[in-house]
């Protein structure tokens, strides 16, 4: 079997359409240099920062033709931005709905063809005063995870995070606050609809040790979410306060990217223990991440630290290690703006494959270096909790790894 090479990728990268359907990402510029590594295939597709999530099909594609090269064993497909990508293209506006377009069925019933989101989500918003930001019974801190824009790997960060913090001794649950995009349901391999309890609370779903809420189990896949302001803010409210967490540690919250209503709802009605920003090395993702860093100061949110996702690439067969993205940008900004540097999280298939498969690194390589990685940077992160918090954090219990 003859070795794949860069030319027989990009000529099958060729097939592949452009964004809005206009020429071929290769011929456009998108595709980054190609690495090749015992057969299996890396590179990356330039598009708008704030089109990656519209876009995720395209990289789909790109993957799926790339793997049916004969001696392809696979191919890891990443969308990333740059300055030139970012300014291409106008964000994409969603329709504006009217209240009466929420959905209405509360979310322990069922019916066929309508959303199953809480039943208060079109309410009014509440006026952010000291009172409202009350906390969470049973749940000693809450940890944001942001990031400045989409495609850095902000929620499989958050789910090795809450796993690593569960795997350092604490008990934890993760609420996956991306209305639009909710992704724990895939993540952490869960399906089906919570039960409701007592009253009006709802028994958070379970996997791998956590207890896990997310849009995704209210509300059916192919249902288009169209909510604002008042909606947004009053289902992520209700996701909070109206779900039975039980005694919890620290409760992770995978905050949508960007600084918008969501994001803004935590901030202001929450008592957030911290925020931990996620970024690639790349200049705009950084750019991006200082917009969250400027947000959560703004409302006096601590920032705990900076995670450097996708940081660096180590070729499986001969070791070497490749800087894809650039390497240490999030270090050097960390240290620029006065915040701790979490960790770099390179950049593997095994991350990929895993999350996508529903069994997340840190649950299913609790050996792998990757995971001890990811528990690294739960330490620190824990670490600062209990130092914004005056030490009244939980000391995490010294796990010792053979």
């Amino acid at each position: 079997m003859t070795d794949v090479t860069k030319e027989q990728v990009l000529d099958k990268l060729r097939g592949v359409r452009g964004p809005d359907m206009d020429g071929n990402i290769v011929d456009m510029g998108l595709v980054s240099d190609v690495f090749i590594s015992d057969s299996k295939v890396y590179f990356s597709i330039t598009v708008p920062a704030e089109r990656a999530r519209e876009l995720d099909p395209l990289r789909a594609a790109a993957e799926r033709v790339v793997k049916d090269i004969p001696g392809v064993k696979g191919a890891m497909v990443a969308l990333t931005a740059d300055k030139k990508g970012a300014s291409s293209s106008a964000p994409v506006q969603r329709p504006a709905a009217a209240p009466s377009q929420a959905a209405h069925s509360h979310a322990g019933h069922s019916h066929a063809g309508h959303s199953h989101a809480p039943a208060a989500a079109a309410a009014a918003p509440r006026t952010p005063t000291a009172a409202a930001k009350a906390g969470i019974p049973g749940v000693g801190a809450i940890i944001a995870v942001a990031s400045g824009k989409g495609g850095v790997g902000k929620s499989t960060t958050s789910v090795n995070l809450a796993l690593a913090l569960k795997a350092n001794g604490l008990r934890v649950g993760i609420l996956d606050a991306d209305i639009y995009g909710p992704s724990m349901p895939r993540l952490l391999k869960i399906s089906g609809r919570p039960q409701q309890i007592e009253g009006r609370m709802i028994r958070p779903m379970e996997n791998y040790g956590l207890k896990v809420m997310s849009m995704g189990f209210l509300v059916d896949e192919e249902v288009a979410m169209i909510w604002r302001g008042p909606m947004i803010q009053s289902a992520l409210l209700q996701m909070l306060r109206e779900v039975a967490w039980g005694d919890l540690d620290v409760l992770v919250v995978d905050m949508p990217p960007g600084t918008g209503d969501a994001q803004l709802t935590m901030a202001q009605q929450v008592p957030l223990a911290g925020a931990v920003i996620v970024s690639t090395p790349q200049d705009l993702a950084l750019i991006d991440a200082r917009k969250g860093l400027a947000m959560f100061r703004k409302v006096e949110v601590p920032v705990l630290g900076i995670v450097e996702n996708m940081s660096y690439f180590i070729a499986p067969d001969t070791g070497n290690r490749y800087d894809i993205f650039g390497h240490g940008g999030a270090r050097k900004e960390a240290e620029r703006i006065g915040v701790p540097f979490l960790g770099e999280v390179p950049l593997t298939m095994g991350i990929r494959e895993t999350s996508d498969a529903g069994t997340p690194v840190v649950a299913s390589e609790p050996d792998s270096e990757i995971a001890r990685v990811y528990r690294e940077i739960a330490r620190k992160v824990w670490e600062q909790v209990g130092a914004h918090q005056g030490d009244k954090a939980r000391t995490m219990p010294n796990i010792v790894f053979e």
